[in-house]
Parts: C-alpha cells; structure tokens; sequence
C-alpha cells in the first residue's frame, strides 16, 4: 500500500494507493466502514473533458472522509475495477462536487448509470453556488472546489490542478496531453486525486451550515439537484451529427473567412484582429467612433461594427443607415472563422462512434441560476441562424420539436411586480408588445413604436440603458427616452417594486431573494440590475419547474436541450403532434396569477429546420 500524508488545517491526513489485492481488502473495509458514518467522498481522474470521445478513459476512482483517501487505479483492470465497483454500488450516499461530471463518467466508463449515483449524491457545488453562486472575479468565493477550501477550511490549500500543471511541464507534457499521460503511480498525481476527496468531504458539512443559517430551503436544494440530473441525462443522450454536411460547412467557413479577410484588406485592414487597423480604416472612411475603450483606444467591438453594419445584436438588418462594407467583411470573416472553430470543428472533433455529440448542459451557470450549454456554446447563435443548427439532427425517423414559452420575461415581471394592466393584457390573449405601443403612442401607433416598446420592455428587463436600446432598434435615443419615460408612468408597479427589491437588498448586505427563494447577490454600483436578476432568476425556475413536469409525464427520453427559455425535443415523426401538445402542456402554468404559455414548433429532422433549412 502506497500512503502519501499533507496537512489540512494543521491536521494530518492520509491517501492511501491500493497496490495488489491485500491492499484492496483494506480499502474495501474502510469503505464500508467509513459509508456508514456518512456520505462517502466521491470523485474521478480522467484523460479530458470529452467524456464521449472514442479514446477517452478513466483513469482513478478515490473515495474519501474528512482526513482519510483510497485512490484506487481504475485504469489497472482486474481486481481494482471490481473493488471500485462494489463500493460505488453498495455504498448508501456520496458527495460529488460537480456531480454530472462523474456521473457520467461513471456512467460511460464505469457501467454505473447516474440512474444509480444521482438519487444518492449531494452535490456540494450545487450548494456553494446557493449559498453564493459569483465567481472570484465578481466579488465571491467560487463554485470550484480550491477557491471553496481556500475559504472555508484552509488557506493554503493546494490547487491541485495548477500545481499539476508544473508537474506535466517537469515531465515534458502539456496541460492539454497531461491528463492523459501523466503515469498513474506519479505521488503527487495520487496526492492531489486523494486530498479533492478529502476537501470535498470536509466542505460538505460547511455548506449545509451555512444554507441553514442563511434560511434556503431544502426543497431547493433538492429542486437543483433533479434538475442536474435531468440535464445530464440529456446530456448523455447527445443529438446525431450530420457528418456529411459538418464537413461541408467547415470547408465553406473557411473559404468565407478568407474571403471577407481579403475584402478587409482591400480597405487597408491587413489583420481584422487589430482594433488599432480597423479603427483607422473606418475613420479614414469618415465613420464617426466616439466609445473608447477603458485604455482610451477606439472601440471597434462587434456592437459597433454591427451598427456600423446596419444591424442589431442578432445580425437582423435595422435599416437605420447605409451599410459600411469594412465593418461588414471585419464581422462576417471573424463570424466565419468563430463559427468554424467553436461549432463545426468542435462537433466533428467531439463525436463518439455513434457519430452523436453530446454538447456540455451546465444547470446552474449564472448568477441568476440560468442555463448554459457548452462545448459549443449553442445559446449564443444568432435567433435567425439556421447553418449551425442544421449540424444536428433528430434520431432517425424522427423530428425536431422546438417548444418556446411565450414573452415569458414579460410574464414573469408582469406577476412579480403585479402590473396589473400588464397582467390583464397577457390575461386576454393580447400582444403585450402592441399593447404597450398603444399606451405610449396612442392607438396609431406604427411598427417603429411597437419596435421601440418591445426594446424598452426587454431592457426594462435586462438592465438596458437608452444608449443600448437605440443601438439595438435603430432609433433615436430621443425616442427611446420619451418611451423609457412614458412606459414607467403606464406601468408604475415596476417602479414602484425595483425600489422596494433595492431597499430590500441594501437593507440584507446587497442581496435579492428570488420568488423561490435563490440568494441573488447585487453589485452595489449595479443595484438596478435587481429587476433583471428577479426575472431571469424566475424566469429559469420557471423552465426548471417545466422539465420536472415533462420527465413526470414521461417526456425526458425526448428531451435534448434547454436553449434560454426553448426545449429541443427529437420525436417520432408519426408521433410529433401528440408529443407537440404534450409538451405545450407541461410548459403551461399559472404564476401568481398571470399565465404562463408556451408554444410547440415541429420541424423536420435537422435542428435548423425550425430556422430556415430544407432538412
């Protein structure tokens, strides 16, 4: 038996590496032992992150209490995988931080499906980011764990990724190749596989203190802990890539992003990554630049080439102004060269040998608690895109079935606030957006009002100043403040209760509680964005509360992802429609009053069918 020893909070502790079967019997009766008395401390060493690409292993599985680990060699076969295996089948609960990981490592590797672990584990991420969810660089403690054991329980405790970087460099490995080649028996790769166990375990007890001094309910915790599961499944599940077309597309990116760079450069721009060269471009053009960036440089971000371009955040034209061709070659050849690296290359690297890519569904990944997908980041695609999409595909002899809740940020402050002529407008079925125009303008109001008044309605929303506003709907700021002004004054409850979440949150150290009880930290230079963290933060509960349902009604076989306030769903095409209705109905509630609906779109096979492709 190999043994390594570090101090924890001026404590010894102890990991232990099992070499032969003897030493296996040890681990196997401290295991059992040590479940008895609590959560086991469960944690993985893998080759990567691509869990589901054809070469990827596992490497350890340890197992761990507050001042005692066993790593044990997973990667050595035999009697290691069997002893491993009994312990994660028979012990009764584990603590895991960032569980979905390991359950599907485990479950992909291992044989041990997250059916089995999720039931049994608590995620001890998952309760630092209720009890916090900022990262460091937003003034809190981190969901990782070495930020969390720096914390709470020991200052110098070890980064134990960091300091295995030095490690593969000292071997002549990179941080990329590391993972996968560092050699098992390596002490301070079995020292720091031993102590993440032995920090996750010590954390856990700390967390559970500190959200019952803070009042967050259990139902949340648990609330967050399904929700996990259902995204990891989903996960699992992944969504068949369209091998032949990927390839195509990459080719075709890459020849766009050529051949906009060479436009650029035909303006002067001999690199569209310099701001210094497409700055002086543009003004030698007679382009006016007033924004700076906080260095005092020009600032040629995509929101000012995009304006520059006719065009709002979402690429759609405004027809505001004539098209500046340079901003539009700078973007469209950095789009294509983004695209290609971040989407289609990433798709055609990550597939498994079923030809499936299972892009990463992180649960709670804002501050506010909402969604993200990773690995490609697939929320940020433009709304009008359809080539990206057109990548993924429902399963064979199935389509794609995409269900939108309905301005259910609109909803969601019109019941938080209640807004009563808000509410009584969603009551009846009315476009709240040509609602709000004929408040503001008078029953003739025209498209460009009802543009205007969707623009402050969402930036009402998320924190969107005037400036922004214009930008996004090619109006005047002038107009925009007059619609600012006169939309308060129609609908004062949001006024009236932002100021009341503020005094709240000055009053309880800069922090909104949510309707379902999620600790929202503010910024306090930022305490206007208070409205927006009450309606994201509600508005994900709202989808969360609607994926319970839909695995309730025996849905989650179909589910893929969760894209903003969007489920993707693949189904049998003879099925679609009943499924369709299925859906609409459990993404369909009342929330304190106001109705909160959704509406099914059937697509043929290809994602992008929803968006414009003819597949």
């Amino acid at each position: 038996m190999q043994q390594h020893q570090h101090r924890i909070a001026g404590e010894e502790v102890n990991i232990f590496v099992p070499q032969d079967r003897v030493d296996l019997d040890v681990f196997l009766e401290w295991a059992r032992s040590a479940a008895m008395a609590g959560p086991l401390a469960l944690d993985t060493e893998t080759t990567g992150l691509d869990i589901f690409s054809p070469n990827y292993r596992l490497r350890t599985v340890q197992f761990g209490t507050r001042d005692t680990a066993f790593v044990v060699h997973w990667e050595r076969g035999g009697h290691f995988q069997e002893y491993a295996l009994r312990v994660l089948r028979n012990a009764h609960n584990f603590t895991i931080h960032n569980a979905p990981f390991d359950w599907l490592v485990l479950g992909e590797h291992a044989g041990i499906p997250l059916e089995s672990l999720a039931p049994r584990t608590i995620d001890t991420k998952i309760l630092a980011a209720l009890v916090d969810p900022r990262q460091p660089m937003e003034g809190g403690i981190g969901t990782g764990l070495k930020p969390l054991s720096a914390y709470y329980i020991d200052p110098t405790s070890p980064d134990t990724q960091g300091d295995l970087t030095a490690v593969f460099r000292s071997l002549g490995l990179t941080k990329a190749t590391g993972w996968r080649s560092i050699p098992l028996g390596h002490p301070t790769y079995n020292l720091y596989a031993g102590l993440d166990v032995i920090l996750g375990s010590r954390i856990l007890p700390i967390l559970v203190s500190e959200l019952d001094r803070l009042g967050v309910r259990d139902a949340l915790r648990q609330y967050e802990h399904e929700i996990a599961r259902i995204c990891a499944v989903m996960q699992r599940t992944g969504m068949v890539l369209d091998d032949e077309y990927t390839r195509e597309l990459d080719a075709a990116l890459a020849a766009e992003a050529e051949e906009f760079a060479a436009v650029a450069a035909r303006y002067g721009v001999e690199n569209i990554n310099s701001t210094a060269q497409v700055a002086e471009a543009l003004l030698g053009m007679g382009e006016r630049l007033t924004e700076r960036t906080a260095s005092g440089a020009v600032k040629v971000d995509k929101a000012v080439l995009l304006a520059l371009a006719d065009r709002n955040m979402q690429w759609e034209p405004l027809g505001v102004r004539r098209r500046n061709p340079l901003a539009e070659a700078v973007l469209r050849s950095k789009r294509a060269g983004k695209w290609r690296s971040a989407y289609a290359q990433t798709f055609l690297d990550g597939a498994d040998l079923r030809g499936r890519v299972h892009p990463n569904i992180n649960s709670l990944q804002a501050r506010t608690g909402r969604m993200s997908v990773t690995g490609p980041a697939l929320q940020t695609l433009p709304s009008s895109d359809w080539m990206i999409r057109r990548c993924l595909l429902a399963d064979e002899g199935h389509v794609m079935v995409s269900t939108d809740f309905a301005a259910v940020e609109m909803c969601v402050l019109a019941a938080l606030a209640d807004v009563k002529r808000m509410k009584e407008a969603i009551a009846a079925g009315i476009d709240l957006h040509n609602f709000t125009a004929g408040l503001v303008y008078g029953e003739g109001f025209t498209k460009a009002h009802r543009k205007i008044c969707k623009g402050v309605g969402f930036g009402t929303v998320y924190g969107g100043g005037p400036v922004t506003i214009a930008r996004q709907t090619g109006a005047p700021e002038d107009d925009v403040r007059f619609a600012q002004a006169k939309y308060h004054r129609v609908y004062p409850e949001i006024k009236r209760t932002a100021q009341r979440w503020q005094r709240e949150a000055y009053a309880s150290g800069m922090v909104t509680v949510s309707v379902t009880g999620r600790r929202l930290p503010l910024d306090r230079d930022r305490a206007y964005a208070v409205v927006n963290y009450q309606v994201q933060s509600a508005a994900r509960d709202c989808l969360g509360q609607a994926m319970i349902t839909m695995e309730e009604a025996g849905l989650l076989p179909y589910l893929r992802l969760p894209i903003h306030d969007e489920v993707l769903a693949s189904v049998p095409a003879t099925e679609a429609e009943e499924l369709a209705r299925e859906i609409e109905r459990c993404m369909t509630f009342d929330l304190m009053g106001v109705p909160i609906s959704a509406e099914a779109e059937i697509g043929g096979r290809s994602w992008g069918s929803l968006y414009g492709a003819d597949y």
